[in-house]
């Protein structure tokens, strides 16, 4: 349980946090309060505990945040690009705010598999 912060643990509560925000839009759509309401404690307690690993996160590994940010960000855009041309081909129209939360879903898998793949030997 004593993990140290690292900024490829920040970047992927970044990422959940970013995944959480696109279910609302699906949330608020379909009218369903409770997991909305859910949704959004569980983003504050995420929010919460991103902001303590900042925190104690050391200043060398602050400067690897923005480049697994800008890698987030270009699989979140991969992840919509992936979803969109699968739901095109093999789906019905489902709703931009669908497409929206699946895209950031396979988005966030993708930074998670590529962090998976590049860890550091210890």
């Amino acid at each position: 349980m004593g993990a140290q912060p690292s900024p490829e643990r920040i970047s992927l509560m970044l990422g959940l946090i970013l995944l959480m925000l696109s279910t609302i839009p699906r949330y608020l759509v379909g009218g369903h309060d409770n997991r909305l309401n859910l949704i959004l404690i569980a983003l504050a307690v995420v929010a919460a505990v991103a902001v303590v690993q900042w925190r104690m996160l050391e200043a060398e590994a602050r400067t690897r945040l923005p480049d697994l940010l800008k890698r987030l960000g270009l699989c979140l855009v991969v992840g919509l690009a992936g979803m969109g041309l699968y739901h095109a081909l093999f789906t019905d129209f489902i709703g931009w705010e669908l497409l929206i939360a699946h895209g950031a879903t396979l988005g966030l898998l993708l930074h998670a598999l590529l962090l998976w793949f590049r860890a550091p030997s210890d």
